[in-house]
């Protein structure tokens, strides 16, 4: 439904999305660390009035989440970036095409250095995310369908109906086991298309062990989304 935008008041001001949602039965407010965004669900006949004064009496908890958001980082020559877990040296190296080799991301010094950056990472991502995704269909004995990457804000990853994956390929830069968690979380999904008990079991089969990379993706994955990538120095 159609979405507006509401300016909070205070320094700074904050722009707020209202988004009418017909499934909605209450106020639901979401504050997003990654994009430092803010977004107020209203159910479809709500007045905007008492939407306006639940947002007012809750605007400090939207500023201290807002606050606590990490800061916006770009990678540059010189410095490190995440990489299979570990912050890596970005260094000047030859070619027009970034590599990582030797434990380094080498970066061409001409062309647009942003989207080398990116077209790495999607290519390193779709690498292992198949490979695992493979093992773990394999254990089940299922097959999946079209795999495809996205910058995606709000999950992970996602299993279609059809079987189709979707992943986000900043999982590249988070350590392996917790890429390797996301891929059996969505494979399992492939024999349960729910989150009942029986669908932890298979993921449990499959990533023995995954509440710790689970914990981790929920307590460090905002520090991968406030990597930006439109511009190197």
């Amino acid at each position: 439904m159609a979405t507006k935008t509401h300016i909070l008041a205070g320094d700074p001001p904050i722009e707020v999305a209202l988004k009418r949602n017909a499934r909605a039965r209450r106020f639901t407010l979401r504050v997003s660390k990654s994009a430092g965004t803010v977004s107020l669900s209203l159910p479809p006949h709500a007045p905007e009035t008492e939407a306006l004064a639940f947002l007012d009496d809750r605007a400090e908890w939207v500023r201290r989440h807002l606050d606590a958001a990490p800061a916006i980082q770009r990678p540059a020559i010189g410095a490190a970036f995440p990489l299979l877990g570990a912050h890596r040296p970005v260094v000047a190296g030859p070619g027009r095409r970034a590599q990582y080799l030797d434990g380094r991301i080498m970066m061409p010094q001409t062309g647009r250095p942003g989207p080398l950056m990116v077209t790495l990472l999607k290519s390193m991502a779709r690498e292992s995310l198949l490979a695992r995704c493979d093992h773990h269909a394999a254990r089940l004995g299922r097959r999946f369908g079209r795999v495809t990457l996205r910058d995606t804000r709000s999950r992970w990853g996602s299993c279609s109906i059809r079987g189709d994956l979707m992943f986000s390929w900043r999982l590249i830069m988070a350590p392996p086991d917790v890429l390797d968690y996301v891929a059996a979380h969505e494979v399992a999904h492939l024999q349960e298309m729910n989150h009942s008990p029986a669908f932890w079991a298979v993921c449990e089969r499959l990533c023995p062990g995954y509440e710790a990379p689970r914990r981790w993706l929920r307590s460090q994955g905002a520090a991968l989304q406030a990597w930006r990538f439109d511009s190197l120095p």
